[in-house]
């Protein structure tokens, strides 16, 4: 979930500005984000605790940021080998339970978010000339996205969920 998008291209929520123009730039921004979050979960004492029941906890949310990266790398390798594929939802919530998000270990956790990130930023770095190619995604509604967005909106998820993360332990200090 990554807040309320006025006309799609805001986060009212969090502040984000999709700016697509900017996708050349997505890669860089993602793993500075991941870096952020990877070093937030490290030194989070109780990372696992969640502050509010309908939050995640810093630690679900670092797991689902990490599955979210790996989702999108997927997306965008489909994307360049098929025209116009449509995606299937990630699970979000059912995949917090099924990988057991809260039993996991924050250390392990922040250093496979630096490897997703990695991986993700690998693929968006050698798009070249197929930036225009795109997906049928299905968030907020079925549209049809091309890759720009897509890596806009990963952007958006780090940048989103480091804030949702930041602001429990802000809270919590």
């Amino acid at each position: 979930m990554s807040g309320n998008e006025s006309a799609e291209n805001h986060c009212a929520e969090c502040g984000f500005d999709y700016r697509t123009e900017e996708a050349h730039r997505a890669a860089a921004a993602i793993r500075a984000g991941v870096t952020e979050m990877a070093a937030t979960l490290d030194d989070c004492p109780d990372a696992r605790r969640r502050r509010t029941p309908e939050l995640w906890s810093p630690l679900e949310y670092g797991c689902h940021v990490r599955d979210v990266l790996l989702v999108q790398r997927e997306r965008v390798l489909l994307a360049r080998r098929s025209d116009t594929p449509a995606l299937v939802t990630m699970g979000r919530d059912e995949r917090g339970e099924h990988d057991g998000y809260a039993d996991q270990d924050p250390a392990e956790v922040a250093g496979e978010l630096i490897a997703a990130a990695r991986l993700l930023a690998n693929v968006l770095d050698r798009l070249g000339d197929d930036w225009h190619r795109s997906v049928l995604y299905n968030y907020p509604d079925t549209t049809e996205r091309d890759l720009r967005w897509v890596a806009v909106h990963t952007v958006h998820e780090v940048r989103h969920h480091l804030l949702d993360i930041r602001r429990q332990l802000v809270g919590a200090g």
